[in-house]
């Protein structure tokens, strides 16, 4: 008797809500244009007779399959927790000419020099042009096989004729099945363009690395689903006018996704940054006011940048509160801190503050170095060159304490800074290194006279430990 069809529904292909009818927009995850029809079958899928690979204890699985082979990039190594799977499935995103190309063409030549065969199948250039690329950042190797294909089934063709130890699709959003209906990108395409890919990488024990397109807010293009199927999903992001670049791993079901990869985008190719500090801190050699140098997070990696203030009379009937690398929210409510708890005259002042080098710090750790980047350009007293301050300030002034205290200790002190205005914190500042000066504050008022010299903020009691100019003379390396 054949299977008995209901009436077709209509289902989300992000969340799996169903309704009767066909609306506009899913009633359970609010997403637009992802309800389509579906038949619903009442028939169960009935067991197989034979099973191919039999389930076997946990303890006899050979592990080994699944060690970490380097690529050669250290800092994509470090995000994907020591290099690429076999059978991994590695999905990366990014805004349309931040680099992603380029990184998994600079990937795919150093795994073949080391023995591997690649191949690269790309939806969005010519073979020609990628071999301009390759020319250029100096990307060849011998067992790099390179194909332009935009059609699924050709595409499979390709792997098993080559038979990869490294797959590169660029990019899922451009292959398409001629056996479904609709447009390369759409939702139906690119679920069946991942489900092939991943299993036929899963079969063959294939490292496979597809780059996918971002929306205008930064997620993944396609349906939920593409982010569920593959192992790990990486984030790559820039400012177009920088050319530092940051990965980050947001999925990974092979390590950590606290780490965070640095790389400088330039001519010739991308490099990883084993030391990224050194873009975002100037060098001048006299102290200028309005300057403060903070230890950011990035992941588990300090991050050693500057923020500068410029505080000027006020040039309209407002005055103005201009950011650049710094949430704006945050630094409004830093300028009502001082002028409320300190007294300094920041309500009638255009305020402008800004990062060095255009990176980005959003966690509330840098909260005191702005603070105190505000009030130096208002009182036009510069911070000695060889301090550093982090911590959170709240709106009674207070300095909360933030985590991994002794690691941006560490790292300042690697750089060559003498001292570091830090919160008080339970556990201390650890284990502070030789003829480093570390200056322990619960309050906004006490971290500035911890800096500015005696008398300067008058009516402020001195409650921290001054930093002596002496353990500050000598200018980071």
């Amino acid at each position: 008797m054949p299977a008995k069809t209901k009436t077709p529904g209509y289902r989300c292909s992000e969340c799996g809500w169903t309704t009767a009818k066909w609306v506009g927009r899913c009633g359970e995850c609010q997403a637009w244009g992802t309800v389509d029809e579906v038949g619903l079958v009442s028939s169960r899928t009935t067991p197989a007779a034979s099973v191919a690979n039999p389930a076997q204890p946990i303890g006899q699985v050979d592990a080994a399959t699944a060690g970490y082979r380097p690529t050669g990039v250290t800092e994509l190594d470090r995000v994907l927790g020591g290099g690429l799977v076999p059978g991994a499935v590695i999905l990366l995103a990014g805004e349309p000419g931040v680099g992603k190309s380029t990184l998994l063409l600079d990937v795919a030549a150093r795994t073949a020099r080391a023995g591997s065969r690649v191949l690269y199948i790309t939806g969005e250039e010519s073979a020609a042009q990628v071999k301009m690329r390759a020319d250029r950042i100096g990307a060849l190797a011998d067992t790099l096989f390179l194909t332009a294909e935009g059609d699924l089934g050709l595409a499979l063709g390709q792997i098993q004729a080559i038979g990869p130890d490294l797959l590169i699709v660029d990019s899922v959003q451009t292959l398409s099945s001629s056996e479904l209906d609709g447009t390369a990108g759409g939702v139906s395409q690119v679920r069946e363009v991942a489900a092939s890919i991943i299993n036929v990488a899963k079969s063959n024990n294939i490292s496979t690395l597809l780059v996918g397109h971002v929306t205008k807010d930064g997620s993944v293009a396609g349906p939920r689903l593409l982010e569920h199927l593959v192992d790990v999903v990486c984030q790559f992001d820039g400012e177009r006018h920088s050319r530092l670049r940051l990965l980050r791993a947001t999925k990974n079901r092979f390590g950590s996704t606290d780490e965070v990869g640095c790389f400088d985008l330039t001519e010739t190719g991308i490099e990883g940054l084993d030391d990224p500090s050194r873009l975002f801190v100037t060098r001048t050699k006299q102290p200028v006011a309005g300057t403060c140098i903070t230890v950011a997070m990035e992941g588990r990696r300090p991050l050693v940048a500057e923020v500068q203030s410029l505080v000027t009379p006020m040039a309209a009937g407002q005055p103005r509160r201009s950011t650049s690398g710094l949430d704006s929210s945050r630094v409004a409510m830093l300028v009502a801190v001082l002028q409320a708890r300190l007294g300094l005259r920041l309500g009638t002042l255009d305020s402008y503050v800004a990062t060095v080098g255009g990176v980005k710090l959003s966690e509330p750790a840098v909260d005191l170095a702005t603070a105190l980047a505000l009030a130096s350009s208002c009182l036009e007293q510069p911070i000695p060159p060889g301090v550093v301050a982090f911590g959170e300030v709240g709106l009674a002034g207070e300095i909360r304490p933030v985590q991994d205290i002794n690691q941006r200790v560490t790292e300042a002190e690697r750089l060559g800074f003498g001292g570091a205005v830090v919160p008080l914190s339970p556990q201390g500042a650890g284990k502070v290194p030789a003829n480093f000066r570390v200056a322990q504050v619960t309050t906004l008022q006490e971290a500035m006279e911890a800096v500015f010299p005696s008398g300067t903020v008058a009516g402020i009691m001195v409650r921290a430990p001054r930093l002596e100019q002496s353990h500050l003379d000598s200018p980071p390396r």
